[in-house]
């Protein structure tokens, strides 16, 4: 055996592994700053909440991909909170875990279900909050007429278009109209600007009346007053008086936005889309009442919703024959005859109720497509849709397919029912870090110090040991925290503490195993390889036991129990690595030495004594055992 190749190659390993941990793509800053691993929120402090699926709404339970969508919608409820760092995870086929480190707040707002409208756009306004004229017209460049039953048509702007089967008398399809600055296609997330906590959102005992009333006190009666006999948007160049007056308007929270008159929010010119962007995701929630949203900095208000996301049966992008990328909409039975009574309004303009800053560049009526507080989608009705309808448009693969998923969401919506909420303040997070670090610390000292003592020259193998597995660890965790995102947690510390027992175990194991090789009668020399053939299979099979015992606890488990077990089976793993490539291959070099020989410094005890006595001479079966 060449004992150098194996120490080769673990010096091979760390150079790697630290080589990543100060120059992979994820490490920046000081060289202090690349050591440090990702910490969980139970030793920095912050949030965690863990959010249990139910059963969607046709009563089955939620798939793979619904978990996901849900998911992603949450991502951007709590990324509103603009917070760092901030992790939204599943775990197992029903858990979303969302961690918000550094903040305590409550997050079992973020768990509502996303509802998804169709609303009529009845009036549009800038939002921008700058002077402006009365009533822009959203319609920016022109846009082609979709082609009747379902036809892609041709791609006059960037815009995207929508089509669809008409009924006898209409014309085919339905065909949005740009807002103020029209994309090239839809938003491919939910709102960037999604909720942020608030009084709305959050178990508070103040009534809505109570809330206005808050609201009324802080802009103060004048301005109260003056927004209050709006009956239209203000025109704020014709008015500097009025642009004074509501000007304490644009000093309001989100959350308090939500709470005032919807009529008040559209027709207030200082209340803008970045204030109503982030309101609380249920501010408009209730399909009986009109709301407000934006769309590319345009300002709508918007009718009572009479289609829901539950009567959208499916949404899937596809190719249509021209080879361009649309998404196809389905209806549900009754869904469908909401749908298409809906566009009958929109096409004839049914009471004029859409005026004309709300109508399309063909004079119809524009139906906005709302996902919690955004607007997705806001097409004008170019005909009474009796059938499926299709989204069309400038659309890539990506584009296509985050739409359908939106639109597929709101169908299928999933609710879930807070299970934990778990906040640790920044101090108690430090104490957790300082006692965890503390607490293996001692482990590690008691296992070195019974080792000295019980087996000598060989508990500087069991040092030497340790220490490289604490090391392997330490850059494995730095590492997984910037590839993976794996965060150690105080179970997580727990985990490698009752690491420190599995690797003493092989220890004993092997060292018992050569005392008994040289009792029976072999030189230090070949009693090492022997005892190392013997111990290997038992040093696999207790370390495989425990290795298991953490993947089958990781897989069952959520929260910190998964990261005790993840924690665990790496320290076992690592472990091992150290066992074949360290500790064999030094007690071969050891053996060489003529302080193996010498039962004082070696540990072997009176193993060696017996092996060197002569013969005839009785063993005193007392001697004490070092």
């Amino acid at each position: 055996m060449r004992p150098g190749r194996q120490l080769a190659v673990l010096g091979l390993i760390f150079v790697v592994l630290y080589l990543l941990v100060f120059f992979s793509g994820g490490a920046s800053g000081g060289w202090k700053d690349r050591l440090e691993p990702r910490l969980g929120l139970d030793l920095v402090g912050g949030t965690r909440l863990t959010l249990e699926a139910t059963n969607t709404v046709d009563g089955k339970p939620p798939t793979a991909d619904n978990l996901e969508e849900a998911r992603q919608i949450i991502e951007s409820r709590v990324n509103a909170y603009g917070v760092a760092e901030a992790e939204v995870v599943t775990e197992g086929n029903r858990n979303i875990v969302i961690s918000l480190p550094g903040q305590n707040r409550d997050l079992t707002d973020v768990g509502e279900a996303a509802e998804l409208r169709f609303r009529k756009v009845l009036k549009a306004t800038d939002g921008s909050g700058a002077a402006l004229a009365p009533a822009p017209t959203p319609s920016a460049t022109p846009s082609g007429a979709a082609t009747p039953s379902g036809s892609a048509s041709p791609k006059a702007s960037t815009s995207p278009k929508v089509s669809g089967s008409p009924s006898a008398g209409g014309q085919g399809g339905m065909a949005p109209t740009p807002s103020a600055s029209a994309s090239a296609s839809p938003s491919a997330s939910p709102s960037a600007g999604a909720p942020s906590p608030s009084a709305s959102a959050e178990p508070v005992p103040q009534s809505i009346e109570q809330q206005r009333k808050a609201v009324e006190q802080k802009v103060g009666a004048a301005a109260w007053a003056a927004a209050s006999g709006l009956q239209a948007p203000a025109d704020l160049t014709t008015d500097p008086s009025l642009a004074d007056k509501l000007k304490p308007f644009g000093t309001l929270s989100p959350q308090e936005v939500a709470v005032l008159p919807v009529e008040m929010q559209f027709n207030v010119p200082t209340i803008t889309c970045a204030q109503l962007d982030k309101r609380p995701a249920a501010s408009i929630k209730d399909e009986k009442q009109k709301a407000v949203a934006c769309e590319s900095g345009a300002k709508y208000l918007l009718d009572v919703a009479k289609v829901l996301g539950t009567d959208v049966k499916n949404a899937s992008a596809q190719l249509d024959q021209t080879s361009s990328w649309v998404v196809s909409l389905n209806f549900t039975g009754g869904g469908q005859e909401k749908w298409t009574a809906l566009t009958r309004e929109a096409f004839t303009n049914e009471g004029q109720a859409c005026d004309q800053t709300a109508l399309g560049q063909d004079g119809k009526c524009r139906v906005a497509v709302v996902l919690d507080n955004e607007i997705v989608s806001s097409p004008e009705i170019q005909g009474v849709l009796t059938g499926d309808s299709q989204i069309t448009g400038s659309f890539d693969n990506k584009a296509a397919n985050a739409l359908a998923s939106q639109l597929r969401y709101g169908a299928l919506p999933v609710t879930f029912e807070p299970q934990e909420q778990q906040n640790v303040t920044a101090t108690l997070g430090d104490s957790h870090l300082k006692a965890g670090l503390l607490a293996a610390g001692i482990g590690m000292l008691l296992v070195i110090i019974y080792s000295f003592f019980y087996y000598r020259l060989l508990g500087s193998v069991i040092f030497l040991s340790l220490v490289l597995s604490a090391l392997l660890v330490f850059g494995a965790l730095v590492v997984l925290g910037r590839s993976i995102g794996f965060t150690l947690t105080l179970a997580g510390i727990a985990g490698m503490i009752v690491s420190l027992g599995v690797a003493a175990d092989s220890f004993v194991i092997y060292f018992e195993r050569l005392k008994d090789e040289i009792r029976e009668g072999r030189s230090p020399r070949s009693a090492v390889p022997r005892a190392w053939i013997r111990a290997r299979r038992t040093i696999i099979s207790a370390n495989a036991i425990t290795l298991m015992s953490a993947v089958v606890l990781y897989i069952v488990s959520v929260g910190a129990v998964k990261g005790f077990a993840f924690a665990l089976g790496l320290a076992t793993v690592l472990d091992l690595l150290v066992v074949f490539l360290f500790r064999h291959p030094i007690m071969t070099m050891f053996a060489r030495t003529r302080a193996f020989l010498s039962p004082r410094v070696s540990g072997l005890g009176r193993a060696l004594p017996a092996r060197s006595a002569e013969p005839g001479t009785a063993r005193n079966p007392r001697v004490k055992e070092a």
